[in-house]
């Protein structure tokens, strides 16, 4: 129980990172007097930020352990954090952003990878949704607080809290957990060295074509997370507090998600809920953008958009089992690669949204539904689902 609530909490730094400042991002467009465009730019810096960072971190814990490289880069959201409480321009905080992001991954990556250390087939399924329950209380929390922090401070400090959140971090890591990965596991042979590990995650084609499922999903679900202040704030004048809310009530979908497919997966393999999962948010999708146009109004979107972000839920876990099960002897590796993937495409395919607009959920709409349209060629043509091996019990 102390593991999942710590790695829980661990994986919730780069949520609470990404989402907490969410409901301040029309109040900073304000502040800099500059564009919607700009702003939602420091939101692309962090995630860019947070796939970089998984890249550096997962094989440095493959090489050297779990422990160190989690504390080290923790230590850098810290230092990140408060460089953007005191930014004094868009530009400089883009900067920190970045910064925040690369420290905030480590939480992530190395978290499943300790969970990878220890388990394996289904129930390594049952310890990533346990994890990601807990987890998945960080979106649903993190707007919320930033909206009710927003109350009490300036946006500034949202980025304090964030600190004392890592340093809450350090603390629990240094006294409770204990290192998952052996010395004598970091030397395995054909796994040594770094381009050892990332050849052997590459050349396995379940594991390219789920990885470009799970960046293809979370780039839709970020497409969401980047417009939505914007649309529900600005075209349907939601409060921060309401938009809070509202992000929470949607958050609750991923929730149910994770935790159906972990059950699902007794009766049926992940990659077959993958399959259910993609269709679900491409008709969820389309319906945004066609009640969004018939001018059905505030209902024509939310609806179809709870269905879409639980879809995403469906198949998070579903991801990350399958392109985890295969790669015990480099499991920080393929976390990070699987990480970097979904932030970094998420980090340069969100932002075209605010280019074409928040006045209506369209452009959100149609890129999303753009991304469930990719995700589905890549789960029949590259995975291909009937080729998955069962998972072993």
């Amino acid at each position: 129980l102390a593991y999942i609530l710590i790695l829980g909490a661990l994986t919730a730094l780069g949520p609470f990172t990404i989402d907490m400042y969410l409901p301040a991002l029309p109040t900073l467009e304000t502040d800099f007097n500059v564009s919607t465009a700009m702003i939602q730019l420091t939101l692309t810096a962090t995630t860019i930020g947070f796939g970089l960072g998984q890249l550096l971190v997962g094989p440095w814990s493959d090489k050297v352990g779990r422990r160190m490289p989690l504390i080290a880069a923790t230590g850098v959201h810290i230092l990140a954090c408060l460089a953007a409480a005191i930014a004094p321009n868009v530009e400089l905080l883009g900067v920190a952003r970045a910064l925040m992001g690369v420290g905030a991954a480590a939480g992530g990556v190395v978290a499943m990878a300790m969970v990878r250390d220890l388990f394996g087939g289904r129930p390594l399924v049952r310890m990533l949704s346990r994890l990601a329950l807990v987890n998945g209380l960080a979106p649903v929390l993190a707007p919320v607080l930033g909206s009710w922090l927003l109350l009490v401070m300036p946006w500034r400090g949202i980025f304090v809290v964030l600190a004392g959140y890592g340093v809450f971090v350090i603390a629990c890591v240094s006294v409770w957990i204990a290192e998952t990965l052996p010395k004598a596991r970091r030397h395995d042979a054909g796994h040594a060295t770094v381009g050892q590990r990332y050849r052997s995650v590459l050349s396995d084609r379940v594991f390219v074509g789920i990885a470009i499922v799970g960046a293809a999903n979370f780039t839709g679900l970020f497409s969401y997370l980047s417009a939505s202040p914007f649309i529900f704030q600005g075209l349907y004048q939601f409060t921060p507090q309401e938009y809070g809310l509202l992000f929470a009530v949607n958050s609750i979908g991923i929730i149910i998600g994770v935790q159906s497919a972990s059950r699902l997966t007794k009766y049926f393999g992940p990659q077959w809920i993958l399959a259910v999962s993609t269709i679900v948010m491409l008709v969820a999708s389309l319906a945004i953008v066609v009640l969004d146009q018939a001018h059905v109004g505030i209902w024509g979107v939310a609806v179809p958009l709870w269905f879409f972000i639980a879809a995403c839920g469906f198949g998070f876990p579903c991801v990350q089992v399958l392109a985890l099960n295969s790669h015990g002897h480099e499991a920080g590796t393929a976390a990070s690669l699987l990480g970097a993937l979904n932030f970094g495409a998420a980090g340069v395919f969100s932002p075209i949204v605010g280019l074409l607009g928040t006045g209506s959920a369209a452009p959100m709409g149609a890129m999303m539904a753009i991304c469930a349209t990719v995700s589905i060629a890549a789960l029949w043509l590259i995975v291909r689902p009937r080729t998955v091996p069962e998972l072993a019990h």
